[in-house]
């Protein structure tokens, strides 16, 4: 059926404006995000999104892999790691030994906009670790960033204790991106009038179901009267 006649429009507008507020409110997740720093002589360094995880990855010598907290809806939009990602650099102290392998890592503990409430997120750093030639990378961070806690499902949640508490858990993003902007901290205003702050539809967004309900209404009532 189609909206040609002259309350059927309205209302199809109505379903419209109420489509948008799922769509308005786009659910990010809150967890550690795992990338791996591309060094060719091709190309300029750049972090790529890791395609396995820390507990199956095994780096080699003189590779560097980067860790970043943030809230995104998935690896296209997710934040990369900050600050300088050199191996030369961040091993400088760290010589090579026979038998074991080097691995440069970057920890991003991310910005407060994307903290758990109550939470303020460490500044971010660098560490070399030294491992057995087969280790993984979770092996790299338990070396040097403890305390580690997973969940049941081995889903990394904390690196060196961070955060102290929940685990990949859906978070509503109707905040500003912090991945547009690295090394600068997006903040968020729950009053700004772009939410009302616990992830429900915006005021303005529920003005225009009031004034399009109201067109509904009037628009019904002048198609009883013209039939009268």
């Amino acid at each position: 059926m189609t909206c040609r006649r002259l309350v059927l429009p309205v209302l199809c507008l109505l379903l419209a404006v109420l489509g948008t507020a799922g769509q308005a409110q786009a659910v990010g997740y809150r967890y550690w995000s795992f990338w791996d720093r591309n060094s060719t002589a091709d190309t300029a360094d750049t972090w790529v999104y890791a395609t396995q995880g820390p507990s199956t990855a095994r780096p080699s010598d003189g590779d560097v892999q980067g860790f970043r907290f943030s809230v995104s809806e998935d690896s296209k939009d997710s934040a990369k790691p900050r600050g300088a990602a050199d191996f030369a650099t961040i091993c400088a102290k760290t010589p090579a030994r026979e038998g074991s392998k080097r691995v440069g890592l970057v920890l991003d503990f991310g910005t407060a906009a994307d903290a758990p409430s109550g939470s303020t997120p460490p500044s971010p750093r660098t560490a070399c670790a030294r491992i057995d030639d087969d280790a993984t990378t979770a092996d790299a961070l338990a070396a040097v960033a403890k305390p580690l806690r997973y969940d049941t499902n081995a889903l990394l949640c904390a690196i060196a204790g961070y955060p102290t508490t929940g685990c990949g858990e859906p978070v509503a993003d109707d905040r500003p991106k912090t991945s547009a902007s690295p090394g600068t901290e997006a903040k968020s205003n729950p009053s700004d009038g772009k939410g009302n702050g616990d992830g429900g539809p915006s005021v303005g967004l529920l003005a225009g179901i009031a004034a399009v309900a109201a067109l509904g209404a009037a628009a019904t009532w002048q198609a009883r009267r013209r039939r009268n």
